[in-house]
């Protein structure tokens, strides 16, 4: 992720709280809606920055790229189940 993929999950994030303390949701499907008005915010941010820069903002780059670890590799280990 870049730095503004990060900063825009991290509006979405603090978007929702800010709503939900205004809204106090009481039941699942409420706090789903305001989930849902949360990530709408960022989502408004994300196509205004977009559209002022003409570049898409989400990349293909994430950790494992950066760090050259190979996703195709599977360890006995991690593949186990714990019970």
């Amino acid at each position: 992720m870049t730095n503004t993929e990060l900063i825009l999950n991290m509006l979405a994030e603090a978007s929702t709280k800010d709503i939900s303390q205004a809204v106090n949701p009481k039941t699942f499907s409420e706090s789903k809606t305001v989930a849902k008005q949360g990530g709408n915010v960022a989502k408004v941010a994300l196509k205004e920055l977009e559209a002022k820069t003409g570049k898409k903002v989400v990349s293909a780059l994430n950790a494992k790229k950066v760090l050259g670890i190979s996703g195709s590799t599977k360890n006995s280990d991690n593949s186990r189940k714990l019970m």
